[in-house]
């Protein structure tokens, strides 16, 4: 039971990181040309203020789970890179918004069938297989993504891309230590 709830959460967290993706591409059209720093470059703290998503620390950085984390906002990227960038969003749009979409109709028909009054495993694992088939689909989307995104940067954003990212996973594995060390003893 926890590892399905476990992989409904990691399910859940990418098509949301997905849709935020879809949604900051979309807003793209709406952005004044006049703002430099444009949707995916927040410097001086986004909508949700420092430390928050488009916040001085790159939030989710950028097109979230889409770039795999690639703390945009950080590696100063030149107008010519931003619009790139915002290019890149805008083509991929249709295709990381159908891809939520399947997600997220997946994932209902899979707690549907999980609460529901019978247990029927074979609608069960029909339903985690589509689930499963829709996540490897926004893998390898959010890969290509990613690739193309990198190759904008420079050698030496690549690196501080890759040092940032680690950084980033250092700082969510500490997270994680300390929650499992608050758990009281009997929980563990």
């Amino acid at each position: 039971m926890m590892g399905t709830l476990r992989t409904m959460t990691r399910v859940g967290l990418g098509v949301g990181a997905a849709a935020v993706a879809v949604t900051l591409a979309a807003g793209v059209h709406a952005q004044n040309t006049a703002d430099r720093q444009g949707p995916f470059m927040a410097q001086r703290g986004g909508p949700g203020g420092p430390g928050r998503f488009g916040g001085p620390d790159g939030g989710r950085g950028g097109m979230g789970g889409a770039l795999g984390g690639l703390p945009l906002a950080r590696l100063g990227l030149t107008d010519a890179q931003r619009t790139e960038v915002r290019s890149i969003a805008e083509k991929h749009a249709e295709e990381l918004k159908a891809i939520a979409d399947r997600a997220m109709t997946a994932r209902r028909a899979l707690e549907a069938a999980v609460t529901g009054e019978a247990v029927d495993e074979g609608l069960i694992r029909a339903h985690a297989a589509e689930l499963a088939l829709v996540e490897a689909d926004m893998a390898v989307l959010r890969a290509r993504v990613h690739a193309e995104v990198f190759r904008v940067l420079t050698p030496e954003q690549q690196t501080q891309a890759r040092e940032l990212r680690t950084q980033m996973r250092e700082r969510v594995e500490n997270r994680r230590e300390r929650m499992r060390e608050r758990r009281p003893a009997e929980a563990r």
